[in-house]
């Protein structure tokens, strides 16, 4: 699966990838709000061929994609929906972006794309996100990206020796495809 959009090129994992993903996922700000205090290259190997397992998968409920620079095919991230498998019309979205591109719309365009493939190839009714409370950035991606704020979960994540505050927020397909018009 290949998802094209003005900057951006949203493909499968392929097996060297895990060097970009590695680069990015060793940086301490992008570890800040991961549960992760280092990554190893075992780790992110796995990490990627959990990704590419997922394309084996009938039906097909989960998509995790490489975002790539259009203009040159940089590795800068990856991002991905994915469906509940308890209930068809419910999925979820992530993002995780290469420090040196933040600030430049890449992660709010690449989520774009992935609700417009869930509410028209996937049929869902409901997309949600949710991220770290402290995570302001993460939040602004899912407001620039039409969801609404659902909630504040107080102390649900217990990551590095500490409980962490999330925020929850979702669109649905009617709100999707009203701001589409």
């Amino acid at each position: 699966m290949e998802l094209t959009t003005e900057h951006l090129i949203l493909r499968e994992f392929e097996e060297q990838d895990w060097q970009a993903v590695l680069a990015y996922q060793s940086d301490p700000l992008y570890l800040r709000y991961t549960p992760w205090t280092q990554r190893t290259e075992e780790d992110v190997q796995r990490f990627v061929h959990t990704f590419m397992y997922w394309r084996s998968e009938q039906p097909r409920r989960k998509f995790q994609l490489a975002i790539t620079l259009r203009s040159n095919g940089a590795f800068i991230g990856n991002c991905g929906i994915r469906g509940n498998i308890n209930h068809l019309w419910d999925a979820e979205v992530g993002y995780e972006l290469d420090h040196h591109y933040w600030g430049r719309n890449y992660t709010t365009e690449a989520v774009t794309a992935l609700m417009k493939f869930g509410f028209e190839e996937m049929q869902l009714h409901r997309v949600w996100a949710y991220c770290i409370a402290d995570n302001v950035a993460s939040a602004r991606v899912m407001e620039k990206v039409g969801m609404r704020f659902e909630g504040r979960l107080y102390e649900n994540e217990w990551m590095k020796d500490r409980w962490w505050d999330t925020l929850l927020y979702a669109i649905l397909e009617q709100d999707w495809r009203a701001q589409q018009k």
